[in-house]
Protein backbone atom coordinates (compact mmCIF):
# COMPACT_ATOMS: atom_id res chain seq x y z
CA UNK A 1 0.00 0.00 0.00
CA UNK A 2 2.65 2.29 1.07
CA UNK A 3 4.11 2.12 -2.44
CA UNK A 4 0.76 2.95 -4.16
CA UNK A 5 1.08 6.41 -1.54
CA UNK A 6 4.50 7.08 -2.02
CA UNK A 7 4.90 6.92 1.27
CA UNK A 8 2.16 9.78 1.71
CA UNK A 9 0.04 8.79 4.99
CA UNK A 10 -3.49 6.89 4.36
CA UNK A 11 -6.66 8.89 5.57
CA UNK A 12 -8.19 8.30 9.06
CA UNK A 13 -11.16 10.75 8.09
CA UNK A 14 -13.05 12.47 5.08
CA UNK A 15 -15.47 14.79 6.71
CA UNK A 16 -17.95 16.65 4.04
CA UNK A 17 -19.19 20.10 5.67
CA UNK A 18 -22.05 21.31 3.38
CA UNK A 19 -22.29 24.45 5.52
CA UNK A 20 -19.19 26.02 5.35
CA UNK A 21 -18.93 23.75 1.86
CA UNK A 22 -15.18 22.43 2.99
CA UNK A 23 -13.88 18.94 2.65
CA UNK A 24 -12.14 17.88 5.91
CA UNK A 25 -9.49 15.39 5.45
CA UNK A 26 -7.51 13.33 8.57
CA UNK A 27 -4.24 11.31 8.02
CA UNK A 28 -3.00 8.89 9.86
CA UNK A 29 0.29 11.00 10.50
CA UNK A 30 -1.82 13.61 12.33
CA UNK A 31 -2.47 15.64 9.90
CA UNK A 32 -5.31 17.60 8.83
CA UNK A 33 -6.58 19.54 5.57
CA UNK A 34 -9.88 21.16 5.40
CA UNK A 35 -10.17 21.96 1.46
CA UNK A 36 -12.23 24.22 0.27
CA UNK A 37 -15.18 22.66 -2.48
CA UNK A 38 -14.36 25.52 -4.41
CA UNK A 39 -10.73 24.95 -4.26
CA UNK A 40 -11.23 21.33 -5.08
CA UNK A 41 -13.32 22.05 -7.83
CA UNK A 42 -10.87 24.80 -9.41
CA UNK A 43 -7.72 22.29 -9.46
CA UNK A 44 -9.69 19.36 -10.55
CA UNK A 45 -6.91 16.58 -11.08
CA UNK A 46 -9.59 15.91 -14.38
CA UNK A 47 -8.19 16.37 -18.28
CA UNK A 48 -10.83 19.04 -18.81
CA UNK A 49 -9.18 21.11 -16.20
CA UNK A 50 -5.05 20.08 -16.47
CA UNK A 51 -5.15 20.01 -20.00
CA UNK A 52 -3.01 16.66 -21.36
CA UNK A 53 0.41 18.60 -20.50
CA UNK A 54 1.75 21.78 -19.64
CA UNK A 55 0.16 24.85 -20.36
CA UNK A 56 -3.02 23.11 -21.36
CA UNK A 57 -4.95 24.44 -18.29
CA UNK A 58 -8.35 25.64 -18.75
CA UNK A 59 -8.84 28.14 -16.21
CA UNK A 60 -11.80 27.68 -14.12
CA UNK A 61 -14.05 30.94 -13.46
CA UNK A 62 -17.23 31.48 -10.99
CA UNK A 63 -17.03 28.29 -8.70
CA UNK A 64 -17.01 30.66 -5.84
CA UNK A 65 -20.72 28.82 -5.16
CA UNK A 66 -19.75 24.96 -6.20
CA UNK A 67 -20.49 22.83 -3.45
CA UNK A 68 -19.67 19.04 -3.78
CA UNK A 69 -22.49 16.72 -3.46
CA UNK A 70 -20.97 12.95 -3.29
CA UNK A 71 -17.61 11.59 -2.16
CA UNK A 72 -17.34 8.28 -3.58
CA UNK A 73 -14.46 5.76 -2.91
CA UNK A 74 -12.05 4.61 -5.92
CA UNK A 75 -10.19 1.51 -4.83
CA UNK A 76 -8.01 1.96 -1.50
CA UNK A 77 -5.76 5.20 -2.96
CA UNK A 78 -8.33 8.00 -3.97
CA UNK A 79 -12.04 9.64 -3.92
CA UNK A 80 -14.11 11.06 -7.00
CA UNK A 81 -16.08 14.51 -5.93
CA UNK A 82 -19.33 15.13 -7.58
CA UNK A 83 -19.78 19.08 -7.54
CA UNK A 84 -22.80 20.85 -7.90
CA UNK A 85 -21.98 22.28 -10.68
CA UNK A 86 -22.25 18.67 -12.99
CA UNK A 87 -18.38 17.91 -12.76
CA UNK A 88 -17.35 14.58 -11.69
CA UNK A 89 -14.50 13.40 -13.67
CA UNK A 90 -11.92 14.10 -11.43
CA UNK A 91 -9.76 11.24 -8.67
CA UNK A 92 -8.54 12.69 -6.12
CA UNK A 93 -5.63 10.34 -4.89
CA UNK A 94 -4.79 10.57 -1.04
CA UNK A 95 -0.85 11.79 -2.02
CA UNK A 96 -2.86 14.31 -4.43
CA UNK A 97 -5.09 15.27 -1.36
CA UNK A 98 -2.08 15.40 0.58
CA UNK A 99 -0.21 17.61 -1.42
CA UNK A 100 -3.33 20.13 -1.78
CA UNK A 101 -3.06 20.21 2.05
CA UNK A 102 0.55 21.17 2.50
CA UNK A 103 0.60 23.41 -0.71
CA UNK A 104 -3.28 24.93 -0.78
CA UNK A 105 -2.34 28.23 0.71
CA UNK A 106 0.17 28.79 -2.13
CA UNK A 107 -1.67 27.18 -4.83
CA UNK A 108 -5.13 29.55 -4.32
CA UNK A 109 -2.61 32.53 -4.39
CA UNK A 110 -1.25 31.79 -7.53
CA UNK A 111 -5.23 30.65 -8.68
CA UNK A 112 -6.54 33.74 -7.67
CA UNK A 113 -3.87 35.66 -9.72
CA UNK A 114 -4.37 33.66 -12.98
CA UNK A 115 -7.86 34.57 -12.69
CA UNK A 116 -6.79 38.74 -11.89
CA UNK A 117 -4.91 38.25 -14.85
CA UNK A 118 -7.41 36.87 -17.11
CA UNK A 119 -9.40 39.34 -16.04
CA UNK A 120 -12.05 36.43 -14.82
CA UNK A 121 -13.94 36.60 -11.61
CA UNK A 122 -15.26 33.87 -8.28
CA UNK A 123 -18.44 34.89 -8.92
CA UNK A 124 -20.59 32.68 -11.37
Amino acid sequence: MAGLNKGVPLPTEITLHQTSRALEIAFADGKSFRLPCEFLRVHSPSAEVRGHGPGQETLQTGKKDVTITAVEPVGQYAIQLRFSDGHDTGIYSWDLLYEYGNQQESMWQEYLQRLQEAGASREA
